[in-house]
């Protein structure tokens, strides 16, 4: 499949963490200046707002609002805080439901008590359990697996064939997954596990920023697009070539770059964006 170059910004999203210096009513204003069209609304990011009203005022601005992160954390050998964690997601959905969009990103969890396939079925169970409130809110649930750094307390779905074969046990349209480089750029069955999403309509959300190596913090270390060591455009090849159509949403947690200043910053996500993804 050729690739077409990207000219224009009208599949960037940026998430709020990203800039997450900025409050989201500076994101929206500076996003929109810059061009951005896309918005995926990090959880602390609406502290103490209306909702629905911060909902409108990204609307206001022209945003897509792309997603809402995260839900999930579902593992746990305690079952208080198991179901803890359901009513959490629960909340998750309603917030979805009023922000206005039409998906949350799963960070599924693990609980490095017990094997990592028992914390697999708890996911397994958490997610179906959500069902009925995600249908009738109309709102998807991502499952985003996570690279295996993260596999004690993070996330027990490490690969995507793994986010793959859970989203066919569920067997629900409510459910898909969230492909991001950061976490899968290394998998050598990646492109066949992207077709398999399209073939079966799971592919929700596609992420992307890049693998600074060296690398000095495994959480708070990532780049920019073209920084690193991901190959950006081939995944990116794969993703379309299964017809998907959605943003490219860049998520870059770094403690380098949020302490820059963050008009400078967006800039260089947009060139970023532009050249090498």
């Amino acid at each position: 499949m050729s690739l077409s170059p990207i000219t224009d910004l009208s599949k960037l999203c940026i998430h709020t963490i990203t800039t997450k210096p900025w409050a989201i009513e500076e994101s929206a204003k500076n996003f929109a200046a810059a061009g951005v069209k896309g918005i995926t609304v990090w959880r602390d990011a609406l502290a103490g707002r209306n909702i629905k009203n911060t909902g409108a005022m990204l609307r206001d601005h022209d945003l897509s609002i792309v997603s809402l992160c995260r839900g999930g954390f579902f593992p746990s050998v305690d079952p208080a805080k198991r179901q803890a964690a359901l009513d959490d997601n629960r909340k998750a959905i309603e917030e979805a439901y009023a922000l206005g969009t039409k998906l949350i990103v799963l960070v599924c969890g693990a609980d490095p008590g017990q094997p990592l396939e028992d914390s697999r079925q708890q996911i397994q169970d958490g997610i179906e359990s959500l069902l009925p409130e995600a249908s009738a809110a109309g709102v998807q649930l991502a499952i985003e697996p996570l690279h295996p750094m993260y596999a004690d307390t993070r996330s027990a779905i490490n690969t995507l064939g793994q986010a793959n074969d859970m989203c066919e046990a569920i067997n629900s349209p409510w459910v898909g997954v969230a492909v991001d480089v950061y976490h899968l750029w290394w998998d050598p069955n990646l492109e066949q596990e992207i077709k398999r999403c399209g073939e079966n309509n799971h592919l929700l959300a596609f992420h992307i920023c890049d693998w600074k190596s060296p690398t000095v913090d495994l959480l708070n270390d990532r780049g920019l697009m073209g920084e690193g060591c991901i190959p950006l455009k081939k995944i990116r090849s794969w993703v379309e070539a299964t017809g998907f159509d959605g943003f490219r949403e860049v998520e870059i947690f770094s403690t380098e770059y949020w302490q820059q200043d963050q008009s400078q910053f967006l800039q260089k996500i947009i060139t970023g964006y532009k050249q090498h993804s």
